[in-house]
């Protein structure tokens, strides 16, 4: 079933190219150095760029049936793979045997890491997030549920006005979506080449509380400093 959803929303080009995880010919050094060239355009400009990461609270066990249906039916594919997924959600358990107890529930989200379906059904999932209408000065990069938001600006202060803003819309569509970021992991931190003394600590806020702002950041296992 998933190998023939994902054969079709590649071969459509439905998903989008900000997406590197579970992506053919496509790598984890492919999402850096995507991190990479667009900090670089910003410098050669002679602007500054905040790099904000946003831990997923959950991750894959986050992710929200409807919107990933929603997101197959928007690919265009036919309705009998509709359908089947559908199905795949429907009255759904999980169960956990200890000595002589059992425990059972019903399982109404997620899509766990490591299942056969997991990784295409998470990139229907964030699909909707990368299509957002970001200004010209954002860039959003996802490896999987790894997320960067790129903002560049003249300022320190207009590129952490622009995070600000894009982050306000990210907050709206996990609201709507059923996610959570969780702000406590999430981390913010500003790049420039400036020698001049200008304000270095950013104040970006994610669900109206501060994000720890830092001067390294580990991404794909990428130290990233300032």
């Amino acid at each position: 079933m998933i190998k023939r959803i994902n054969h079709r929303v590649y071969t459509n080009d439905y998903i989008n190219k900000n997406q590197y995880g579970f992506t053919p010919q496509l790598s984890t050094i492919d999402a850096v150095m995507a991190v990479k060239d667009s900090v670089e355009d910003g410098f050669n400009s002679g602007e500054v760029a905040t790099l904000v990461s946003l831990d997923v609270e959950g991750a894959f066990h986050s992710a929200w049936w409807p919107n990933i249906l929603k997101s197959i039916k928007e690919s265009g594919c036919p309705r009998n793979l509709y359908n089947l997924t559908r199905s795949y959600f429907s009255q759904r358990q999980a169960a956990l045997q200890t000595n002589n107890i059992r425990f059972e529930t019903e399982v109404t989200i997620g899509c766990p890491q490591g299942s056969c379906a997991g990784p295409g059904l998470w990139n229907l999932q964030y699909n909707s997030l990368l299509n957002f209408n970001f200004t010209n000065r954002t860039k959003a990069i996802a490896f999987a549920d790894e997320l960067i938001i790129i903002t560049r600006g003249k300022t320190v202060r207009e590129a952490e006005n622009i995070a600000n803003i894009e982050l306000s819309k990210i907050f709206l569509w996990a609201k709507d979506n059923k996610i959570r970021f969780n702000e406590q992991k999430s981390k913010s931190m500003l790049l420039t080449r400036r020698k001049r003394r200008e304000r270095k600590e950013l104040e970006i806020y994610l669900n109206y509380k501060p994000l720890m702002h830092v001067y390294r950041l580990k991404y794909l296992g990428i130290i990233i400093h300032s």
